[in-house]
């Protein structure tokens, strides 16, 4: 009688043991990986943002600080005619859009009269623990907030 060659059930039990094992080690390892990926990429949209609405308030002093929208770039920074206070094209499409690397950005409290020289700047994880952690707050200070359980004010600690 000839032997038969191969693996046997418990052995192919054990190889899938053992990669089960190693997943469940792997993967939540993977999503926090992300996670503080994700939150890089959102300190570095804030810092973005705020070199933006520098970089607008100086070149339209009659308008101040901008919206995130007013902000992006659209086609038309690629016309002659080029950028506008409504179209400044200094940050991308994804950014302006206001959401990117599972965070969401939002403008507020553009306040003044007449010139607008206040502006707060948000942004927030999509799905909090999945997504990102903590949420960012900057304003015209430059200064960027985080705060680890809401949405971030300027009453939270700055980010060192």
């Amino acid at each position: 009688m000839k032997k038969q060659k191969g693996f046997s059930l418990i052995e192919l039990l054990i190889v899938v043991a053992i990669i089960l094992i190693i997943a469940a080690i792997a993967i939540p390892n993977l999503l926090r990986s992300r996670m503080a990926a994700n939150e890089s990429s959102a300190v570095g949209s804030i810092r973005t943002i705020n070199t933006a609405e520098v970089t607008f308030a100086s070149t339209y002093p009659s308008v101040g600080f901008a919206a995130l929208a007013a902000l992006g770039s659209t086609a038309a920074c690629t016309s002659p005619t080029g950028a506008s206070s409504t179209n400044a094209c200094l940050i991308d499409q994804v950014l302006s859009g206001g959401t990117k690397s599972g965070y969401t950005f939002a403008i507020a409290n553009l306040t003044g009269t007449g010139v607008i020289v206040t502006y707060n700047v948000n942004g927030d994880p999509v799905s909090r623990g999945q997504t990102g952690q903590r949420s960012f707050f900057s304003d015209q200070s430059g200064v960027i907030r985080y705060n680890a359980a809401a949405a971030a004010a300027n009453t939270d600690p700055p980010l060192q």
